[in-house]
């Protein structure tokens, strides 16, 4: 099983995500980093993610490989990330074969209306506990 995190900017989330996947997912699962700058790639890739890739023509090739799409909903909506996510980038992700989980984050020119504002932490693990159910992995002890 492949799963993809996608982000931009400083990498931060995609970070973020990548460390809770490793935390809480099997290490056979293979966790693609594709940032959409070599900054955002290398904390994912720090993170510990498998392999990573950069920019828009390396996500436009590897994005079908994912099983799971995990990434703030802006890569879904072009020229969000201050400009960093291009509209062949947003196209290739929401059209990608992989089930999306798309985080909500809020940007300054867009607004989420009608969610319920939750940590990072509990949307992620949140995110997680779709992929596992949807790929049929047991629940972590004690859960």
């Amino acid at each position: 099983m492949i799963v993809a995190v996608i982000d931009g900017m400083g990498g931060g989330i995609g970070a973020q995500i990548v460390t809770q996947l490793r935390q809480e997912l099997p290490l056979e699962v293979e966790i693609l980093a594709l940032g959409t700058n070599a900054v955002a790639t290398d904390r994912m890739m720090k993170a510990r993610a498998n392999r990573g890739a950069t920019g828009e023509n390396a996500i436009k090739v590897s994005i079908n490989e994912a099983d799971f799409i995990l990434a703030p909903i802006g890569v879904v909506i072009p020229n969000s990330m201050m400009g960093e996510v291009t509209p062949g980038i947003a196209t290739a992700v929401a059209s990608a074969r992989g089930y999306k989980l798309l985080i909500p984050i809020n940007q300054p020119h867009f607004e989420i209306v009608g969610i319920e504002w939750k940590a990072l932490t509990k949307q992620i693990s949140a995110a997680i506990a779709i992929i596992r159910e949807r790929a049929g992995l047991p629940s972590p002890e004690g859960a």
